[in-house]
C-alpha cells in the first residue's frame, strides 16, 4: 500500500491541487471517466467546505491514497478523508440537502455521501470533523447491497516529513473463514526501511493458508528471509469469522489494543527485530468483546492515546476512526501507519447467542 498524500487546506488553490492529484492516482488505477468524475467532485467539495467553513490555521488537510481490501473479489480504490480541527457539526443536519451555515445551496456534504462507494463521518463540538470516503475503479454501482464481510478493515499510511515512500507496510489477506492482517514497520525511513516492510508483505501473499494460522508461526518464518534487508518490527493477527477469539504475534514496537466503551486492553508483542535478532516467537490469544474495535498502528503514533473524551467515536466508520487518531497523535517525524477493523454486526450476534 503506498502512503497517503496530505495537503493542507487553507485556501481555494490548494483544492485544486488535491483534486489534480486524486485524478492522477484515479488514472494509474484505471478510473473510468465516470468513477474518476465522482471522485473529483468529492475532493472538490469536500476541500470547498474545509476552506469555506474550517477557514486558516485550523489544520485542515485533505488526505489521499488507497484504501484497503473490504470484500471478496474487490476493485481497486482510492480513499479520501477531511481532516480538521475546527469547531465541529452537526453531521445529521449538514447531510440534508438544503442545509447551509455559508450561505451555499447545502447540497455539498450530501452530494459527497451520494457520490462516494463508501461514506463516514464523526464530528464532535469543539474537536473538529472527520470525513471518510471511498470511490472504486468501476463506474457501473449496484443497486443490490453487497453482503457485508465479516470483518470491517480500513487504514491509512503516512510517509515520514521529506520522503515519498513510507516504511511502513500493511496488508489484509482473506483465506475463507480466515483473515490475516499484518503491520511491518521497517527500521528508519525512506526506501531501505519500505523495502524490508515490503518484503513482508510480499511473504504474506506467498504464505500456505495453514502457516498463517499461528501469527508467530509466520513471522518466524520471515525472520531468515528478510536477513537481507535491513529489518522490521512487524505484527499480525489472524481473524476467525463467527465470533472467534483473535490470534496475535508481534516483535518490535507495533502496538496493538482492543478498545470498546468499557475496556481498553493491549496486545503484546516480545522484543525483537525480524531480520535482525529475534527470540522464537508466541501466539497469544484474546477474547474479542462485542462492539470492539482493534486498532494496529506503528510508533509514528503517540502510544498513549485515549478516545475516551470522543464518546460515540468507536461506532464510526474504521476510516474514520483511523483519520481521527492519525491526526490527533501524529509523532510528526516517522512514519505512521494506523489500521482499524471491526467485527461485523452479524458476527456480534454469534457471538452474543454463544
Amino acid at each position: 500500500m503506498r502512503p497517503h498524500r496530505r495537503f493542507p487546506i487553507d485556501d481555494v488553490s490548494q483544492v485544486g491541487e488535491a483534486r489534480r492529484a486524486a485524478q492522477a492516482l484515479a488514472a494509474e488505477l484505471g478510473f473510468d471517466e465516470e468513477a474518476a468524475g465522482r471522485l473529483a467532485l468529492a475532493v472538490t467539495e469536500l476541500g470547498t467546505n474545509l476552506v469555506r467553513h474550517v477557514g486558516p490555521g485550523r489544520q485542515a488537510e485533505l488526505l489521499i491514497g488507497p484504501d484497503a481490501v473490504r470484500g471478496p473479489d474487490p476493485a481497486p480504490a482510492l480513499q479520501v478523508l477531511a481532516l480538521d480541527r475546527g469547531d465541529g457539526m452537526d453531521l445529521e443536519r449538514c447531510l440534508r440537502d438544503g442545509y447551509s451555515t455559508g450561505g451555499s445551496s447545502g447540497t455539498g456534504l450530501g452530494a459527497i455521501r451520494r457520490q462516494a462507494d463508501r461514506f463516514g463521518a464523526f464530528s464532535a463540538p469543539g474537536r473538529g470533523t472527520v470525513i471518510a470516503t471511498r470511490f472504486a475503479v468501476r463506474g457501473e454501482r449496484s443497486t443490490v447491497p453487497p453482503r457485508p464481510p465479516a470483518f470491517d478493515i480500513a487504514g491509512l499510511s503516512l510517509a515520514a516529513p521529506g520522503e515519498s515512500v513510507s516504511g511502513d507496510a500493511w496488508a489484509l489477506r482473506r483465506d475463507g473463514a480466515q483473515w490475516s492482517l499484518a503491520l511491518a514497520d521497517g527500521l528508519g525511513h525512506g526506501p531501505e526501511a519500505a523495502l524490508a516492510a515490503d518484503r513482508l508483505m510480499a511473504l504474506l501473499d506467498e504464505a500456505t493458508p495453514g502457516l498463517l494460522a499461528s501469527p508467530a508461526g509466520f513471522l518466524d518464518s520471515a525472520h531468515e528471509p528478510l536477513r537481507s534487508t535491513r529489518g522490521c518490527a512487524a505484527a499480525m493477527v489472524s481473524l476467525g469469522e463467527g465470533g472467534a477469539p483473535l490470534r496475535f504475534g508481534g516483535a518490535g514496537n507495533i502496538t496493538g489494543r482492543l478498545i470498546s466503551g468499557v475496556a481498553d486492553r493491549s496486545l503484546m508483542s516480545q522484543h525483537g527485530t525480524l531480520g535482525m535478532q529475534v527470540r522464537r516467537l508466541q501466539d497469544v490469544v484474546y477474547d474479542w468483546p462485542p462492539h470492539a474495535v482493534l486498532v494496529l498502528h506503528s510508533d509514528g503514533i503517540v502510544s498513549r492515546w485515549s478516545l475516551a473524551e470522543t464518546p460515540g467515536l468507536l461506532q464510526a466508520d474504521p476510516a474514520v476512526i483511523a483519520g481521527w487518531i492519525a491526526r490527533d497523535h501524529l509523532r510528526g517525524r516517522d512514519d505512521a501507519t494506523v489500521v482499524v477493523a471491526r467485527r461485523h454486526e452479524g458476527q456480534l450476534g454469534q457471538l452474543e447467542r454463544a
